[in-house]
C-alpha cells in the first residue's frame, strides 16, 4: 500500500492566557485566578494519501483551521507529530525541512485578507518563487504568467493590485501564490466559502482539474458540507478539537454513524424535504475554555448515555474505512438514520 504523505499523530493545540498584572495583584489578595488554556485541538490522528482529498467538516470554532495552520507548519503543535512522507516536520534536517515547508502551502478563506494591498499580482505570485531560487529574477515575469495561466487568468492582469479584482479572481491569485512553489500538498481554509454559488463551482472544478494536472493532494477544511460532498474522498467530522467520525465521502452522507454527523447532515438543506420536520441541533457548542467531560457532544445528543459522561471514547471501526467515536451502538444509530 502508498504510504501517507502527511500523518497527524495525536497533535493537540493548546493557547494560553496568563495571568495578567492586575490578576496577580488579586490572587495576593485570594482571589484565586489561574491561566485560562483554550484546548483548541485536542490528540487528532489522521493519514493523508497521496492524491486523496480529505474534507474536514465541522461548526465555527471546532478547531478546523487551527489543524489546518499546524499541517501548513504556520504553528507549530503543543503536542504530538505531523509528518511529511513518514519525517517528522519538526526534527527534520535545514534542507528537508525547507522541502516540507514548501511541499505544504495553504489557502486561506479570505483573499482580500491574504494579500498585500501594496503589492502587484506579479510581486504577489512571484516572489515567493525567486527568494527559494525556483526561478530566477529574470524568469519570474514569464514564471508568473504561465502560473496565472494554469488558474484561468490572463497574465495581462499580472500589473494590478488585489482591489482591482473580483471576488473570485482574487481567489484564483491565491491559488496561483500556493501553487507558485510547486507544493504537493494545498490545505483549503474555507477556501470558497465568500464566494457566490456559481463562482464556487468553477474554483471547486479548478481544484479538481489541478489535482489532475499537478498530481495535488488537499485537505479541505470546510462548514458546507454540500461542497464537501462534492469535492473529497474521505471526509473527517471534526467536533470541539476532537474527529468524532472518518469515513469515505460516500459513506458519510449515505450512512452517518455519529450523532453529531447525522445532525449536521438533517440541517443540509435539500430540495426534496419540504414534508420533512425541520430539527436544528441544540444548543451550542461549548468553550473550549471548559469542554465537557467524556464524550464532548453528550450535552447536545439525543442519544447520549451515562457511559457517555465517563472517558474520551475511541474511534472504533463500524465499515471499511469507517471509524466512529460514539459509545451508542451501531443498530441504535442507523435506527435513527432510517
Amino acid at each position: 500500500m502508498t504510504a501517507p504523505i502527511v500523518t497527524i499523530e495525536g497533535v493537540s493545540k493548546r493557547f494560553v492566557k496568563k495571568v495578567d498584572l492586575a490578576g496577580r495583584i488579586a490572587n495576593v489578595m485570594g482571589a484565586g485566578l489561574s491561566d485560562q488554556v483554550v484546548r483548541a485541538v485536542d490528540g487528532v490522528d489522521l493519514a493523508i494519501m497521496p492524491g486523496e482529498v480529505v474534507g474536514l467538516v465541522g461548526e465555527s470554532g471546532c478547531g478546523k483551521s487551527t489543524l489546518g495552520r499546524m499541517v501548513a507548519g504556520i504553528m507549530p503543535p503543543t503536542e504530538g507529530r505531523i509528518r511529511y512522507r513518514g519525517e517528522d516536520v519538526a526534527t527534520m534536517a535545514a534542507g528537508r525541512r525547507k522541502e516540507a515547508d514548501l511541499a505544504i502551502q495553504m489557502i486561506f478563506q479570505d483573499p482580500m485578507a491574504s494579500l498585500n494591498p501594496r503589492m502587484r499580482v506579479e510581486e504577489i505570485v512571484g516572489e515567493a518563487p525567486v527568494v527559494h531560487g525556483l526561478v530566477s529574477a529574470a524568469g519570474r515575469r514569464d514564471y508568473v504568467a504561465e502560473t496565472l495561466t494554469r488558474v484561468g487568468l490572463d497574465p495581462a492582469v499580472m500589473g494590478r493590485f488585489p482591489h482591482q479584482f473580483s471576488g473570485g479572481q482574487r481567489a484564483r491569485i491565491g491559488i496561483a501564490r500556493a501553487l507558485a512553489v510547486k507544493p504537493k500538498v494545498l490545505v483549503c481554509d474555507e477556501a470558497v466559502a465568500a464566494l457566490d454559488v456559481s463562482i464556487q463551482a468553477q474554483v471547486l472544478n479548478l481544484f479538481m482539474d489541478l489535482r489532475r494536472d499537478l498530481d495535488l493532494t488537499y485537505l479541505f477544511v470546510s462548514h458546507d458540507l454540500g461542497v464537501v460532498e462534492h469535492i473529497a474522498d474521505r471526509v473527517a467530522v471534526m467536533y470541539l478539537g476532537r474527529i468524532v467520525e472518518l469515513a469515505p465521502a460516500e459513506a458519510v452522507f449515505a450512512r452517518p454513524m455519529h450523532p453529531y454527523t447525522q445532525a449536521l447532515l438533517e440541517e443540509v438543506p435539500r430540495l426534496d424535504a419540504r414534508k420533512r420536520a425541520f430539527s436544528a441541533l441544540k444548543g451550542e457548542i461549548p468553550s473550549p475554555l471548559d469542554p465537557p467531560e467524556g464524550c464532548h457532544f453528550h450535552p447536545r445528543c439525543r442519544l447520549a448515555l451515562s457511559a457517555c459522561r465517563n472517558g474520551r471514547p475511541p474511534l472504533v471501526t463500524v465499515g471499511e474505512g469507517h471509524t466512529t467515536a460514539c459509545k451508542v451502538t451501531p443498530a441504535m444509530l442507523s435506527a435513527r438514520v432510517a
